[in-house]
């Protein structure tokens, strides 16, 4: 249930990044209470922020602009999640199982914000209509897509990956996650098997030994 906050006090000289942060927080929590990102307009956002609905203009042109910040936190959420895992793995053959499985993980752990930023209905039209440009869209997801290629090149300088273009074939891992990532959320019986991780990765990562680490 939307629930509004009271109205806030207004903000100092100085504390208008503290609003705008508070106005994606709020589009943020509208998108999780709901799941639905049709939820999410100017005017519930405003209430739930306890703003009035015109004070959003002075950070965010439109809706989908408030939406842009929404992904573009989920995102950052998502490279965090996987640098974590990346860290944590003590070789770069586990920094690929690491964060392949991190991606899946976070897919799983928030269904309704993975499918806002891959695909969602809030994608706005880039000729103008809105204020998100092409380049806004072709930043998103800019960082993990390179931390894939890095952990993929670290691979194959230990030799335990043979990819000779470790960007072109992150793009393909990144695809393989996703698509394994949406067809969980999506379909009520995934077909299976079990196993499809460990049949998925190795050779999406093009990992050169055989065996499997343990889950």
């Amino acid at each position: 249930m939307d629930t509004a906050k009271p109205a806030r006090a207004r903000n100092r000289r100085g504390e208008g990044r503290k609003l705008r942060e508070e106005i994606v927080a709020a589009a943020i929590a509208l998108l999780d209470e709901s799941e639905d990102e049709r939820a999410v307009t100017l005017r519930s956002v405003a209430r739930k922020a306890g703003i009035s609905a015109p004070s959003i203009y002075a950070h965010f042109a439109d809706q989908p602009a408030i939406m842009l910040a929404v992904v573009q936190h989920g995102l950052a959420e998502l490279e965090q999640a996987l640098r974590e895992a990346a860290q944590q793995a003590s070789d770069p053959e586990q920094k690929v199982w690491a964060i392949s499985r991190a991606y899946l993980a976070f897919a799983a752990q928030h269904p309704t914000r993975y499918r806002t930023l891959f695909g969602g209905l809030w994608m706005p039209a880039i000729d103008g209509r809105s204020s998100v440009t092409a380049q806004d869209m072709e930043d998103l997801g800019v960082g993990s897509l390179g931390l894939l290629a890095e952990v993929l090149a670290e691979a194959g300088q230990a030799g335990v990956s043979d990819s000779d273009d470790p960007a072109k074939d992150a793009v393909a891992l990144w695809l393989g996650l996703h698509g394994l990532a949406h067809q969980r959320a999506a379909t009520r019986v995934f077909p299976g098997p079990d196993d499809i991780e460990e049949r998925m990765i190795p050779r999406l990562a093009r990992l050169t030994r055989a065996e499997h680490p343990p889950r």
